[in-house]
């Protein structure tokens, strides 16, 4: 679990599941792209085809409160997209 933290599960990533056998997941932000395709093929057993990685950076938030205005940002992450081989599935609900 040290290169994937958490699969998305989005109405939109649901939707290239289905029509284009692509998986996303937040990842570590210092995983390359070999590295994200081997957790993922040890992890759920499946062949990876193609890994797209994009670094999100972290948003600048503000809001009014009692005390004051409080200021701060989001997190900064880093997604990967995977694309399977064939006809393999990754079913994150099965150990609902």
């Amino acid at each position: 679990m040290g290169i994937l933290i958490k699969p998305i599960v989005t109405e939109k990533m649901t939707v290239q599941g289905d029509k284009l056998n692509r998986y996303g997941f937040i990842v570590d932000k210092d995983a390359n792209k070999i590295e994200i395709k081997k957790a993922v093929e040890q992890m759920y057993g499946v062949s990876v085809q193609d890994v797209n990685t994009v670094n999100y950076h972290g948003k600048r938030k503000s809001r009014y409160t009692k005390a004051g205005m409080l200021t701060g940002r989001t997190n900064h992450y880093k997604k990967a997209f995977v694309t399977l081989a064939g006809d393999d599935k990754i079913d994150f609900y099965s150990n609902i």
